[in-house]
């Protein structure tokens, strides 16, 4: 198992803790970041624009628009908030795009109506971010507030992962930008935009895992924070 990640920390985390070995084994072997990867194929002398098409391999052959733009920053919030109403409201958004918390302003907060509900969210790129978002939570808890934030998306690369540490050399705001375009045109462009809707997934649920949060999917899919002590050479 060879994962290709826009992210030198998927280097680490593949060894990070009892969850990276679910199946008994290393669940994922190697990770090459995508700057390597591009150099094997330069270095191969493949010619992608020529390569005949073929299908994907299955399981996870077919992918959702809600997939694609969890490159971007706000993807993964997106996502989630498309998912989160249709179990509000029992059916689908018409227009399932959520502007608000797209672009690339480094905190973004926003408050998303679902049938009576407000779900507050924020978005934040770049660990330089985080401490805005971090001081308000700790805040509204020493003070015994509500919390701020229902759900809280944070990505530590300036633009999410169009932006990581493992993509081609000369990475620029321009660069993000036409990035994330392309991510959100491949989703607007896509059949199914709802990651629940993807039959692979449901396949995956309804053969194995069972439920959301149910025993299996909880103890394989999921992780839990640990406090680390602050690194020092």
């Amino acid at each position: 198992m060879v994962s290709i990640m826009p992210c030198t920390a998927k280097k680490y985390e593949i060894t990070r803790s009892e969850e990276m070995y679910a199946s008994g084994y290393q669940d994922v072997d190697t990770v090459i970041t995508t700057r390597e990867f591009a150099r094997m194929i330069k270095q191969a002398g493949f010619d992608f624009m020529n390569l005949p098409d073929e299908q994907p391999d299955s399981i996870l052959g077919e992918y959702s628009g809600a997939g694609t733009i969890f490159g971007a920053t706000g993807g993964v919030m997106e996502a989630a908030l498309r998912t989160a109403y249709y179990y509000i409201k029992g059916k689908n958004l018409e227009k399932v795009d959520f502007e608000s918390v797209r672009g690339l302003k480094g905190v973004k907060e926003t408050v998303i109506e679902i049938d009576g509900y407000k779900v507050k969210v924020a978005v934040a790129h770049g660990l330089g971010n985080v401490k805005y978002i971090l001081d308000k939570v700790q805040k509204a808890k020493q003070n015994n507030e509500e919390v701020p934030y229902h759900f809280i998306e944070v990505m530590a690369c300036p633009g999410g992962c169009i932006g990581g540490g493992g993509q081609p050399w000369g990475i620029n705001d321009t660069i993000r930008e036409k990035r994330a375009k392309g991510l959100y045109r491949d989703d607007r462009d896509k059949e199914i935009r709802c990651a629940h809707d993807n039959p692979y997934i449901k396949k995956i649920y309804s053969e194995f895992l069972g439920e959301p949060l149910g025993e299996i999917s909880e103890r394989l899919l999921h992780t839990t924070y640990q406090p680390r002590p602050a690194y020092k050479k």
